[in-house]
């Protein structure tokens, strides 16, 4: 992780330098270019115009032209480094986590979002505090769905009951399925929410501990996070396919 955190910063530094007087090597900006899109981790994060110049003359075209002054131009490519400097400085890029990041932001739900950011960027640092904001990620997703099918929760309900009235909406309850196979992939993801809830209960900072209450690690929180990323993106996608069957 060192190494992508430094050739990042590499690569921000060259194309200031390029960007304010500077002349730069052309076969090692367009060696970091490629290192950085080949990255499918880093892929989304990239600024949009490290994807358009594919060399420094046409980099330059491009800033020359979008800011008149250095320290403009210096802002700019430090704003457009920055959310990809710090992702690698968390040690916060996965594939699967890039994905899903990806899937989530095409639903119009903020808070949909929110969750999963925290529940990101606190699974090393804060595992309780991660393990909370999986659950509100399948909570926030569940009450998505349901109000956009037009169906009655009570606002109260616990995640489980939550998981079952959507289920139910988007018809991959276990019960409204007769293939084998079927009801045991629907099955297990049911298992899921019930297992996020109660590892929920008794790992995360939802309710107060004991002197000899047990803590999470990481790894539980990671586990945790990863299983709600994943039903996440399965119920929103299945409720988008359906909302377009619908129309």
């Amino acid at each position: 992780m060192n190494e992508l955190l430094d050739q990042t910063e590499a690569l921000q530094n060259l194309l200031i330098s390029q960007a304010t007087g500077g002349s730069e090597d052309d076969a090692e900006y367009v060696r970091l270019r490629q290192m950085m899109l080949s990255n499918a981790a880093l892929e989304p994060l990239l600024p949009r115009f490290l994807r358009a110049c594919r060399n420094l003359s046409q980099f330059w075209q491009f800033i020359k032209f979008k800011y008149g002054t250095y320290a403009e131009r210096r802002d700019y490519i430090w704003g457009e480094f920055n959310p990809m400097l710090e992702a690698v400085e968390r040690g916060a890029l996965a594939p699967s986590d890039t994905i899903i990041s990806q899937k989530l932001e095409r639903f119009d739900a903020a808070h949909v979002q929110a969750a999963w950011s925290k529940a990101l960027d606190r699974r090393s640092s804060d595992p309780e505090g991660a393990i909370t904001s999986a659950r509100t990620l399948i909570e926030s997703v569940c009450k998505h769905i349901l109000d956009g099918a037009e169906v009655s929760y009570d606002d109260s309900a616990d995640l489980p009951k939550l998981y079952r009235l959507t289920a139910e909406s988007l018809n991959i309850a276990p019960s409204q399925h007769t293939e084998q196979v079927f009801k045991q992939i629907l099955g297990g993801c049911t298992a899921v929410v019930e297992g996020l809830g109660s590892l929920r209960n008794r790992l995360s900072d939802a309710h107060g501990k004991g002197k000899i209450g047990k803590r999470p690690a990481p790894r539980h929180a990671e586990l945790s996070v990863n299983l709600s990323g994943a039903l996440a993106t399965y119920l929103l996608a299945t409720w988008e396919a359906r909302s377009e069957a619908d129309a």
